[in-house]
């Protein structure tokens, strides 16, 4: 009986003495390692992921999109990206570019215009080469844009837009016709002059000026 008591004294000591020891260096490491970029084709992803190198080491849990917005808003060829993250340290940043339908030269400055009237700065681009270019104060074209669209009017065939003061357009083809548009109602002159392309006479004239209302002088 005492036996069985000093065993019990014993194993009371013990247990009450113990300290386990559990190993933490297994828990994985959630620090990015990796960046990888997509969906871009004109931007250069070694520059976009040299713009991220902060991220380096952060974690992926506690990650700060608005700090990724914040090191890419001044790309201006970015319209939106989205993030994923790999675990257990890789992340993959897509990127959606903006597409631009003209080149603005305004004075000495060049710029893109996206598709939905944002400038970007201009870069030599050999797909964009070929793009008509808008003279003058850009912040205008989009809504001319818009309108030329609705009324289907062969926007593939305008070489240039040209933007006066007054606030007017003139558009000159790529066969060199110029169109000379009013202030006002200036869509009634250009669907007149779509209508005119299947005269049998059209191919003799360069200027269409529609600038005095009601009227169109030939030349």
């Amino acid at each position: 009986m005492k036996k069985s008591f000093f065993g019990l004294i014993i194993l009371f000591v013990f247990l009450t003495t113990y300290i386990p020891k559990f190993d933490f260096t297994i828990s994985p490491n959630f620090s990015i390692q990796k960046i990888e970029i997509e969906g871009n084709s004109i931007l250069n992803s070694d520059e976009i992921v040299r713009k991220l190198n902060f991220l380096y080491t952060e974690n992926l849990f506690f990650l700060n999109l608005k700090d990724i917005e914040k090191n890419l808003k001044n790309e201006t060829f970015i319209e939106s990206f989205s993030v994923k993250k790999i675990y257990l340290n890789t992340l993959k940043i897509k990127i959606v570019e903006k597409e631009p339908i003209a080149i603005l030269q305004n004075k000495k400055k060049k710029y893109y215009i996206s598709d939905k009237g944002d400038f970007i700065d201009f870069k030599d681009i050999e797909r964009y080469r070929d793009l008509p270019t808008v003279f003058g104060n850009g912040k205008f074209f989009y809504s001319l844009y818009q309108d030329l669209k609705y009324i289907k009017f062969p926007l593939e065939e305008v070489k240039s837009f040209y933007f006066f003061e007054s606030g007017r357009w003139d558009l000159l083809m790529n066969d060199n016709k110029q169109i000379k548009l009013p202030i006002k109602d200036y869509l009634i002159s250009l669907k007149n002059y779509m209508n005119l392309k299947s005269n049998s006479n059209f191919n003799k004239y360069k200027i269409f000026d529609y600038r005095i209302k009601d009227q169109l002088i030939l030349n």
